[in-house]
């Protein structure tokens, strides 16, 4: 696993994004399918990681959303799918 100040990597293990949100401890992974159901096609880890990079404030601004939201606590894990993050204005580049 990369360094905590890594902005974010795909783990393959789970077919995954992950990234540690602002002013938090814990990751954030988001599935392939999450992506999928944003971008509309079958996008390829580095077409995920490329999309994170351009929307970066948006998924930050989803994952401190579902952190209120779900009342995440400070060193957790947690996932963000395509509907937390339609909440948290990443939208479709279609």
């Amino acid at each position: 696993m990369p360094e905590h100040d890594a902005i974010c990597f795909w783990r393959d293990d789970v077919d995954s994004l992950a990234f540690r949100p602002d002013g938090h401890e814990g990751w954030c992974v988001i599935h392939r399918r999450a992506f999928r159901a944003i971008l509309g096609f079958e996008p390829a880890p580095n077409d995920c990681l490329n999309y994170f990079e351009k929307t970066r404030t948006a998924f930050h601004q989803a994952a401190r959303a579902k952190i209120r939201r779900a009342e995440i606590t400070p060193a957790s894990n947690f996932h963000l799918n395509s509907r937390d993050m339609l909440r948290g204005s990443v939208h479709s580049p279609r």
